[in-house]
């Protein structure tokens, strides 16, 4: 059995992530795969990696509880807002928390590159943005992507890694937003 694991790295939990969130969910609910979900905000853990990679901070329960679920899954959907071309505090502190040398990555001495932990994922990132997608791609050439996609993701083996991008968020109107949570549902009932 597939297992599925959603994190919702956005802090609000009126937000429009939070419905795409459950419309995933939702539509994973209609196959034969287990879904577990993480909403970040609801977790009690220091954002600080208090001493960097050269001591290890200690993992809340909340955080060790969060590492199990993303241990287990073989999918995981990552569902949270671009802010200033990158991703919000909460969930830059949880990556950087969590996804760490000898968990995530392992250093290997003599190499480039470390040996990728999380090897055998799949993932999907659903970002929501106030900035239209063309102007994302061409001018500012995707850097959340690029950074939680190749820097993060892949960096520790998981792969492939998709991305679904809803813009403008803003300005969208309750039709706009009712196409893209049933595109989500979709996505869902295809465990994609």
């Amino acid at each position: 059995m597939k297992k599925i694991l959603i994190i919702n790295g956005h802090p609000d939990k009126e937000s429009f992530n939070f419905a795409l969130a459950d419309a995933y969910i939702n539509g994973v609910s209609n196959t034969a795969a287990k879904v577990s979900h993480i909403n970040l905000i609801d977790l009690n853990f220091s954002l600080n990696l208090k001493f960097g990679y050269r001591k290890r901070t200690e993992m809340e329960p909340d955080l060790l509880d969060a590492l199990k679920k993303i241990r287990e899954a073989d999918h995981i959907v990552w569902v949270f807002p671009m802010w200033w071309y990158g991703y919000p505090a909460l969930m830059k502190g949880f990556i950087d928390r969590v996804f760490l040398p000898g968990i995530a990555f392992e250093y290997v001495e003599g190499k480039a590159f470390p040996k990728k932990l999380f090897k055998g994922k799949t993932a999907r990132i659903i970002i929501t943005a106030d900035t239209p997608q063309w102007y994302d791609y061409l001018f500012m050439k995707r850097p959340a992507i690029n950074q939680f996609k190749k820097g993060t993701l892949e960096f520790c083996g998981i792969s492939p890694v998709k991305v679904t991008y809803i813009a403008p968020i803003k300005t969208s109107t309750a039709e706009f937003r009712k196409k893209w949570l049933d595109r989500v549902y979709k996505l869902g009932k295809k465990l994609s």
